[in-house]
């Protein structure tokens, strides 16, 4: 798969190495002498093509129109739907991801434009803070389906009600899968008959409302409030 990356900033420079270290064919297109000097840094020079974002002369001469996707990760929203918008009318890119700076500007991120997906990141940062504060000791590993279901791992702590309980009789909700067990170091794949202990680590994917249910399970029966601050 070939993707094309406008903007080398940090967003853009952090996507395409992650990209490049999964297989993917990338091209990188910036023209800031000092960003593209850190970019020769930490890219291959062939992933980097150095010309204006939105001109479509260096966008074809970097190899838009065999690319399967467009990110648009600059810091200028109307730059990121620009390049949206030409991408899919000029070039008949079939996909179209823009990074949306201002929260404000999120409503113009549409098919009007041409953006198949927007990524908010003060939006996203918000709600992952606030899902990372509601669920406790339990942490999110990766998101899946656009954030819908998350792998996430807890330990089952001493006392918590899921301990000596077979799966099946736990009641988790049909959202909620546990995929697997951390036991001594070892990783075991979990029937209906497995009974959890003290100090697994479990794996599950489900949803944040699911995920709510399963720590509460895992947890124990109690957590110690924090002492009212007396003035």
């Amino acid at each position: 798969m070939f993707v094309l990356i406008a903007g080398g900033g940090r967003t853009g420079a952090q996507l395409a190495s992650l990209l490049l270290s999964e297989n993917y064919k990338v091209r990188l297109v910036e023209n800031r002498p000092d960003i593209l000097a850190r970019l020769h840094l930490e890219l291959p020079t062939e992933s980097i093509y150095q010309g204006n974002l939105t001109d479509p002369e260096v966008l074809e001469a970097a190899g838009i129109k065999q690319a399967h996707a467009l990110a648009a990760c600059t810091d200028s929203d109307e730059t990121n739907l620009s390049l949206c918008f030409m991408s899919r009318k000029m070039f008949g890119v079939p996909r179209t991801i823009a990074r949306i700076n201002n929260p404000r500007n999120a409503w113009l991120f549409n098919e009007n434009f041409h953006v198949d997906v927007a990524l908010n990141q003060a939006d996203v940062f918000a709600h992952l803070i606030q899902e990372e504060m509601s669920l406790g000791d339990m942490m999110t590993l990766l998101k899946i389906r656009r954030g819908r279901y998350s792998i996430v791992e807890e330990k089952v702590e001493k006392g918590a009600r899921a301990i000596g309980t077979p799966l099946k009789e736990l009641g988790l909700p049909d959202e909620c899968i546990i995929a697997a067990i951390i036991r001594d170091g070892q990783v075991t794949l979990p029937r209906g008959s497995t009974k959890l202990q003290e100090w697994d680590e479990v794996l599950a994917i489900t949803t944040p409302e699911s995920a709510r249910q399963l720590s509460d399970l895992l947890s124990s029966a109690g957590h110690p409030e924090r002492d009212e601050v007396k003035h």
